[in-house]
């Protein structure tokens, strides 16, 4: 007698949005040329931004020095030691800062690669923590412009020997403060990495809370390595990112570990 077959069960993991929408994956060619292009629209609208700024770079450049200027004892300022450096210093401003300005656009390409490959939950998760890096890495840089520049630079001016005039190149001026921009960013970074940290497992609220001391001391430490040596400087970095390890905590605590049949998909 012959045996009817038995059907197979095919147990099949949880499709990605890509698979569901599509039926299958790209291939690879097909990932690298969507890369490209995106990569390629990317550099268009950095490019259209920096063209749009340049006309405005010297009011730009203008506007960065004000809190040098203010704290510059009367009859002095910034001076240009190199002999491209007056339209050096103001074209690489604008071309920081389109990047800056078109980084909600760099991310929302990053997002629109990657979100096909991810699945539901993840992507509920990904945007708004997306939309939150943005706006906590322009506010590092406005803490940064607004509360730092103007202690540091009085402290600069007051510490001068005497009979010292104190006369800054433009370029070293810019180099200093996007050092400070880029610093005071990532250190308003730490809530998104206190959430991620608890959000995916890797460690709970209650382990990060008990690293509250080690948090601290290393804080500080970036403070010594990521700003120049002065006491003030080091102080307003280490502090907000204590503040906002903290405010990272509160937030997972209202957020809460997802649980593992949520993220079973």
């Amino acid at each position: 007698m012959t045996q009817l077959a038995q059907p197979r069960l095919n147990h099949r993991p949880p499709q990605k949005m890509s698979e569901q929408v599509s039926g299958g994956e790209l291939p690879l060619t097909g990932h690298l040329l969507e890369l490209r292009q995106r990569l390629i629209r990317s550099v268009v609208v950095v490019t259209v931004i920096v063209l749009a700024l340049m006309p405005f770079s010297r009011q730009i450049y203008s506007f960065l020095a004000i809190p040098l200027l203010a704290a510059l004892p009367a009859g002095t300022g910034l001076i240009a030691t190199g002999v491209a450096a007056p339209f050096l210093a103001p074209f690489k401003l604008v071309a920081v800062l389109g990047v800056f300005a078109a980084a909600p656009y760099l991310l929302f390409q990053l997002w629109s690669f990657v979100a096909p490959g991810l699945y539901r939950h993840e992507q509920r998760l990904a945007m708004p923590l997306l939309i939150s890096s943005i706006v906590l890495f322009y506010c590092g840089a406005a803490f940064a412009y607004y509360v730092v520049f103007p202690l540091v630079f009085v402290f600069f001016t007051q510490a001068a020997p005497e009979g010292v005039a104190v006369m800054t190149d433009i370029s070293a001026y810019l180099d200093f403060v996007l050092k400070l921009f880029f610093a005071f960013g990532l250190a308003f970074e730490v809530p998104i990495a206190t959430l991620l940290l608890v959000i995916s497992g890797i460690a709970s609220r209650e382990q990060l809370a008990g690293y509250r001391a080690h948090v601290i001391v290393v804080a500080f430490v970036l403070g010594m390595l990521l700003t120049p040596p002065d006491v003030i400087s080091q102080v307003l970095l280490a502090l907000p990112i204590w503040l906002l390890f903290e405010f990272g905590l509160l937030l997972s605590r209202m957020i809460g570990k997802r649980s593992p049949s949520a993220t079973s998909g």
